[in-house]
């Protein structure tokens, strides 16, 4: 069998794993005698579930927001639709937001593909990579240069990452902890977090929308003088000092960079 072939074979191989309507590739065959169809769907269902049990794992509120029944046939459509690209199961699913936006039945929960992304944002930030964490003393004395602090740049820890959504992502995260009512949270009500690891859990802040945006201008290497302006354009309520001490009281920075000191 020539590369070709075998390439041809392996992504029949693939569709026919995933998809139930799919026959059975052609010549398969069972070292026992057996017919290579049963066994192959035998195959494909421990497949499929080992796959859904995955998204079960990584989205536990959204299922929750709709349902066993729902969220598992939702899952399974996803998964025929986009197996895993890597063999790290802990990491699949970041597609799977996206997805739901686009999946009719659940336009009548129009929050319900943020609070996924938000449970996507959760699994990465606990198994990001390690990093130390700037003390409130080292961060200080950044501060009482007022002159650097126009082009500082500041470094997050690799867990952390912010989210904006139209809806109350954080209060519906909450509520499905045991922290309030779901049925008090007003879903059209804004909200963005900022999630990060804190020793082995991971904390999901609620944020303003100001210091949302001052912190991924951050994040993406802006320095804190223009950050400040954006995140003041995007909020008149934004308070600096308070972003800062937000990241200060929860120990979101691993470095600072000025003009003065390349790094802490």
């Amino acid at each position: 069998m020539n590369a070709a072939t075998l390439s041809v074979s392996q992504l029949d191989f693939a569709r026919a794993l995933l998809d139930a309507r799919q026959p059975c590739p052609a010549g398969l065959r069972s070292w026992n005698g057996s017919d290579p169809a049963a066994r192959f769907a035998v195959h494909r269902n421990n497949v499929v579930s080992s796959l859904v049990d995955a998204i079960v794992d990584t989205f536990p509120v959204t299922r929750e927001l709709v349902g066993e029944a729902f969220f598992a046939a939702m899952a399974r459509l996803f998964v025929s639709h986009a197996p895993p690209r890597s063999p790290v199961l802990t990491l699949y699913g970041d597609e799977f937001p996206a997805f739901i936006e686009g999946f009719d039945p659940a336009r009548r929960l129009p929050y319900l593909a943020d609070v996924a992304r938000l449970e996507v944002l959760r699994v990465r930030s606990f198994h990001a990579a390690d990093a130390p964490v700037l003390s409130p003393d080292e961060i200080a004395r950044h501060l009482l240069d007022p002159q650097a602090l126009p082009d500082a740049r500041v470094e997050f820890h690799p867990s952390a990452a912010v989210l904006s959504s139209r809806f109350a992502v954080v209060a519906l995260w909450a509520a499905h902890q045991g922290l309030g009512e779901i049925a008090d949270v007003d879903t059209a009500r804004p909200q963005s977090a900022l999630v990060l690891r804190q020793q082995d859990d991971v904390a999901i802040i609620p944020i303003e929308r100001g210091s949302a945006t001052f912190f991924n201008c951050l994040l993406a290497g802006v320095p804190l003088g223009k950050a400040s302006v954006a995140a003041a354009e995007s909020d008149k309520r934004f308070e600096l000092a308070a972003s800062v001490g937000v990241l200060i009281r929860h120990g979101a920075l691993s470095a600072w960079h000025s003009s003065r000191s390349r790094s802490s």
